[in-house]
């Protein structure tokens, strides 16, 4: 399979980047510490596992069939990626959520169902599996062993980023909700974000 490396520099760089599933882990570990908020990660991580089942599968047929429509997509996926590279660099700082003293420790399940079905509904992810993730499928191979690594790849990038995320989190609690630290963060995630589409635009599968 060709560009894996590239694949997984633009996953971990979408994992990476501030969105739902970031505030959650993040939220969680300023609550509970980092033990308690790795249920919450573990889900983040199925999730986004089930919405690339749900949305690369059937897209990878129509593109292996066309390569009109593999064109679009990667015209999509590029331009895409550019758009979120822009609205990351013009983003205000994280809104992070502060525990409160007298706020129950919540469930390991309930932390877990609840970052499984944020994933449905995270828009960064499920655009990415359907106009990045098939474009890194080498249609002269069999697709499913293909598709299965590059799933578990990012899967395992949600493990990894988001722990180091929970980790993180007390040390640079001051620094995330800083109006400089926020600002740090966004542009350098923006600015990853536009090359990448660049990068994508120009690449040959």
């Amino acid at each position: 399979m060709k560009l894996y490396l590239l694949f997984l520099l633009m996953a971990g760089a979408t994992v990476l980047s501030p969105g739902p599933g970031v505030l959650m882990t993040l939220s969680n570990a300023l609550r509970s510490g980092w033990r308690a908020s790795l249920p919450g990660i573990l889900g983040i991580a199925c999730g986004a596992t089930a919405v690339a089942t749900l949305s690369a599968t059937s897209l990878g047929l129509l593109l292996a069939s066309s390569a009109l429509a593999f064109t679009l997509i990667k015209i999509i996926g590029a331009g895409y990626l550019v758009w979120l590279g822009l609205k990351l660099w013009r983003s205000p700082g994280l809104a992070l959520q502060e525990p409160t003293p007298d706020e129950p420790p919540r469930q390991a399940r309930a932390l877990f169902l609840e970052s499984l079905s944020l994933q449905f509904t995270n828009p960064k992810a499920i655009f990415f599996f359907l106009s990045v993730l098939p474009q890194f499928i080498d249609h002269g191979a069999p697709h499913v062993p293909q598709f299965v690594l590059l799933v578990l790849s990012y899967a395992a990038l949600v493990l990894l980023i988001h722990s180091g995320y929970a980790l993180c989190a007390q040390r640079a609690r001051r620094w995330l909700k800083s109006e400089s630290g926020g600002r740090t963060l966004n542009r350098v995630g923006g600015a990853t974000f536009m090359a990448f589409g660049a990068m994508l635009a120009t690449a040959r599968n």
